[in-house]
């Protein structure tokens, strides 16, 4: 036997009648922290920022990031050879 119910309510109506906490204070003051940290960091995501801040790692990001994508490269490479395990 199946039985189906439909329920119409509003999440805050769900979770007073099951008896969840209200997180609405709690939720805005997140996303108004979020929004503070965000408003005082801005100028962190402006482009001349950010290659500065790439630029100062040196060479040895760049051989790092340039050995992390010619690893993936040759993995993906390998998949594709077609070699089987034959036994």
């Amino acid at each position: 036997m199946k039985v189906t119910v439909n329920v119409e309510c509003s999440p805050q109506e769900a979770r007073a009648f099951l008896g969840l906490p209200d997180v609405e204070p709690l939720n805005a003051y997140v996303v108004e922290a979020m929004r503070a940290r965000i408003e005082q960091n801005v100028h962190q995501m402006q482009p001349e920022e950010m290659l500065k801040t790439w630029s100062s790692l040196g060479v040895t990001a760049q051989d790092q990031f340039f050995k992390l994508f010619q690893s993936a490269a040759k993995a993906s490479m390998s998949s594709f050879t077609g070699k089987t395990d034959s036994k």
